[in-house]
């Protein structure tokens, strides 16, 4: 079959539109069902202990228990007043949202992260936190966040850290 001119410009606003509903549809996917807050999201934990179920509500069986306060999680989908959560471990799991907080919080993952007074390789260190330390996020620049525990603070490499997207800049 042989298009005109007059066809071939209908296939392309046909894929234009196509494209820009795809786009609009992608941007509604974002945003959690119950909250409308973006998905996924940075969480912490805002209890001493949480039960993490297989599905969301009390009905589901509990997989495993969190007992660190401050536990930095993801929130990859929502239910209710239930979350579904996926922790460092890449292991997720639905815990009620009353255990959960927006303030950030963020672990080291390597054995020994260098928190400095500059966002910048070359700053001084203002101290060292081991693997498995929980961390206050304060903000987050391209490359690094700005951190505390008790009574430290500096910038930590977020390639350090789980507790931020990559890509994720805030204040």
């Amino acid at each position: 079959m042989k298009t005109g001119p007059v066809t071939g410009r209908c296939v392309g606003a046909c894929l234009a539109v196509m494209l820009c509903l795809a786009g609009r549809h992608a941007a509604a996917a974002e945003a959690g069902p119950v909250t409308n807050l973006p998905l996924p999201r940075f969480v912490s934990l805002k209890s001493e202990k949480a039960f993490i179920r297989r599905g969301p509500g009390l009905t589901h069986r509990i997989d495993w228990v969190f007992v660190r306060r401050g536990m930095p999680l993801e929130v990859v989908a929502e239910h209710g007043h239930w979350r579904q959560v996926r922790d460092v471990d890449h292991a997720t799991g639905w815990v009620h949202h009353a255990l959960l907080r927006g303030a950030r919080s963020a672990v080291v993952t390597v054995e020994r992260g260098t928190l400095r007074r500059e966002p910048r390789q070359s700053a001084s260190a203002s101290a060292m936190a081991e693997a498995g330390v929980i961390m206050r996020v304060r903000q987050c620049a391209r490359e690094w966040c700005e951190v505390s525990k008790d009574e430290h603070r500096g910038w930590i490499l977020k390639s350090e850290i789980w507790g931020a997207k990559p890509d994720e800049v805030f204040d």
